[in-house]
């Protein structure tokens, strides 16, 4: 079985496994006791934190351990937003955050904050002139990962950083994605990690608070880890995470060309084997070891499931694979395809045949999935109005109203008009991107009974 899912959790480091299996039988006394037992838990945990601060390039003061990368998130954004409730209660995010950072949105608007979400480019990254025009008097808080967890783009957190140091707003910084690739760049003020992303063990999270922020601990007061994160350290898992973190690190020149190189032979390859693909996410300023695509005609869940029969762990964020059927909120703040989308990230020492074999196998899996959907039992519900089709794919699921748009196109003349009407949120994302793919004209929607019509005018071929 070939791994390729290590956005989504890296498998456990052998250095992470060797210091966890050692500190269980060393730091599982109460670190704050000063008998024997509890002076050697102290100095594992203290251990453990400076080599954390120095792989991540902060003060071992500055650094608290928390039970998730989710709960840093959390207790990071609520922490500063409180610290600075008197400079206001405006919070920017970008569009493109990790879901934590926006459920801590979501809870802050519903307490009567005022939250910007900052756009983003069709290739995942803000734009550093958009997100400093966000910046208001009253901003308490802005948040920016570092890269993107679905598509693997590198935000550039230094100028961000650079226009958030001259308004005077502190800077946070979600780096789950990034950690293991080295430090993070530029004057950012709180930054979160979670270990699991880097190859340490799960429950196990960081997060850093410089010097100087303003910051105010929320929830009943602990004594524990500077009273920002509350209850009896995880010692094992904390040393193991510390641990696992140096060693990816001392591995991460090497493996990071080794990656790219394997992940710049599937964006090149895919397009090549795959007909009607596109590569999400910027082609340079990327992560080396994930990558993002689209395949039109595909149904995500159904694509996931055939490449798993062929023994490869993926991810997606199409909207057929969430049972809320609507696409990523990546995908959808880029503006690009989401059906049949396939996230592939390689852990450290992926073999290159586990890619080869990728290769191999992916167009006929493609294939045989597009096969499936596009000879469906009963021929699209197709009206004609004198140059215009109304294509009624109501009630069916990506990627079938596309597919449907695809067989009838022709059927109209050139300057006609395909009336897609769909209730999937989906076809909001898919319908402009095979426009764009195919060189037809995306005119736009318009409301109708139980749904919305996408209307696409055909253009000569």
């Amino acid at each position: 079985m070939s791994y390729f899912d290590a956005a989504s959790s890296a498998p456990l480091h052998p250095v992470a496994r060797q210091a966890l299996q050692a500190s269980l039988d060393e730091g599982w006394a109460d670190p704050a006791r000063l008998y024997r037992e509890g002076r050697r838990a102290r100095l594992l945990l203290d251990a453990a934190r400076e080599a954390a601060a120095e792989a991540i390039g902060c003060r071992p003061d500055e650094l608290v351990f928390t039970t998730s990368g989710t709960r840093a998130v959390h207790t990071g954004i609520a922490g500063a937003l409180a610290g600075r409730h008197r400079v206001g209660r405006h919070l920017i995010v970008s569009a493109v955050e990790h879901s934590s950072v926006l459920h801590s949105a979501e809870v802050h608007r519903n307490q009567g904050g005022t939250v910007s979400e900052v756009p983003v480019l069709r290739t995942g990254a803000v734009s550093p002139g958009t997100y400093a025009d966000a910046l208001r008097p009253d901003t308490a808080l802005a948040c920016l990962q570092s890269a993107n967890h679905e598509v693997g783009t590198e935000q550039p957190v230094a100028a961000v950083a650079e226009a958030c140091r001259a308004a005077g707003v502190p800077l946070l910084v979600d780096a789950a994605q990034s950690l293991a690739w080295g430090q993070v760049e530029g004057g950012w003020s709180l930054l979160t990690g979670s270990a699991h992303k880097w190859g340490g063990p799960s429950g196990v999270g960081l997060l850093v608070v410089r010097k100087g922020v303003r910051y105010a601990p929320q929830g009943p007061a602990d004594e524990r880890e500077s009273g920002r994160a509350p209850g009896f350290e995880n010692i094992p898992g904390i040393v193991a995470a510390a641990a696992s973190l140096r060693a990816v690190r001392a591995e991460a020149a090497v493996e990071s060309a080794r990656l790219r190189e394997l992940t710049d032979r599937i964006r090149a390859r895919v397009p090549e084997l795959v007909p009607d693909v596109e590569v999400v996410g910027d082609p340079v300023r990327r992560l080396p070891h994930l990558l993002t695509f689209s395949c039109l005609y595909v149904d995500g869940e159904t694509l996931l499931h055939e490449l798993d029969r062929e023994g490869f762990s993926v991810s997606s964020g199409s909207s057929c694979t969430s049972s809320t059927l609507t696409p990523s909120h990546v995908l959808r703040a880029m503006g690009v395809l989401s059906e049949g989308n396939v996230r592939v990230s390689l852990p450290l020492g992926t073999p290159a045949e586990d890619v080869d074999r990728f290769l191999d196998v992916l167009p006929g899996t493609v294939a045989a999935v597009r096969e499936k959907l596009g000879a469906p039992a009963s021929a699209p519900a197709v009206t004609v109005q004198d140059d215009s089709l109304v294509v009624d794919a109501l009630g069916k699921r990506c990627p079938i109203p596309v597919i449907e748009l695809a067989k009838v196109i022709t059927d109209v003349p050139v300057g006609g008009t395909v009336r897609v009407l769909s209730d999937d949120e989906a076809a909001r994302l898919d319908i402009p991107a095979w426009c764009e793919m195919r060189n037809q004209e995306y005119v736009g929607e318009e409301p109708t009974e139980g749904g919305t019509a996408y209307v696409v005018r055909r253009k000569a071929p």
